[in-house]
């Protein structure tokens, strides 16, 4: 079997692997053997292909993955709009049920229901937006 076959099916092999790591390392060796075996394939000799793999696969993970890997772990992108009042307390301005009421969360004044249709919670009681119902908050009581 001709050399560069053998590091085809190494690269086939890393790159499979990476997809069940996703720790982009994999990924780089299997690009290292696939060069690799393009090396094979004009006749290199074997311990020239060795040190072609080691330096390729070196390069990559010293420099390559390190720069992937910052792209990867990008910060968590804030929520914006009525999806960033979810999970935040409100006061009741005026008495909510499982109809109607009011409620003032971080200076503004939304309509509201609560959560649970069998509840009234008296106004100036504090509770936790639980949805986001179009212009509506649902909310339930803190204990």
């Amino acid at each position: 079997m001709d050399e560069w076959i053998i590091w085809v099916i190494l690269a086939v092999v890393l790159g499979v692997a990476e997809l069940f790591t996703f720790t982009a390392a994999l990924g780089l060796l299997g690009v290292a053997a696939l060069l690799t075996a393009g090396t094979a394939a004009i006749g290199l000799p074997v311990p020239l292909q060795l040190l072609f793999f080691a330096a390729s696969s070196a390069a990559g993970l010293l420099v390559i993955r390190p720069l992937a890997m910052r792209h990867i772990r990008q910060p968590q992108l804030q929520r914006f709009g009525v999806e960033a009042i979810v999970g935040k307390p409100a006061y009741v301005v005026s008495e909510v049920s499982g109809r109607d009421g009011r409620v003032r969360v971080g200076g503004e004044e939304w309509s509201a229901r609560a959560y649970d249709e069998t509840l009234v919670i008296p106004a100036g009681a504090t509770v936790d937006i639980i949805e986001i119902e179009g212009a509506t908050a649902l909310v339930y009581p803190r204990e």
